[in-house]
């Protein structure tokens, strides 16, 4: 009966400590995804912004080649075509991947 006791208390002391443990584990993931988000926000917002850069800086300097009003309707037409492209190769590959999807729960 005293094997039994000691166990018990054993049994429950590790309880604990795992329980502590990953409580402290919780804790660490939710403060590192709280600082990847932020970092990965961050990134992205300043490669919008260099991109923004980039398509002002491609207007001003076809403005000089072709001018200013026809530079202002290339280059974002261009950016839309690329955007058009992009956005038609996403759509292929999530009509390919659903149908992955839905062969493999027949199988």
């Amino acid at each position: 009966m005293e094997d039994v006791r000691l166990l018990m208390g054993e049994a429950r002391t590790f309880a604990q400590a795992e329980l502590a443990y990953q409580k402290t584990r919780a804790a660490f993931v939710g403060a590192e995804t709280r600082s990847i988000a932020v970092l990965g926000i961050g990134a992205v917002v300043l490669v919008l912004l260099a991109v923004v850069a980039l398509v002002l800086g491609l207007v001003i300097a076809l403005g000089t080649l072709i001018g200013p009003w026809l530079a202002m309707i290339v280059v974002p037409a261009g950016v839309l075509v690329v955007a058009a492209i992009m956005a038609v190769s996403a759509r292929s590959r999530v009509k390919r991947m659903l149908a992955l999807l839905s062969n493999r729960e027949d199988a």
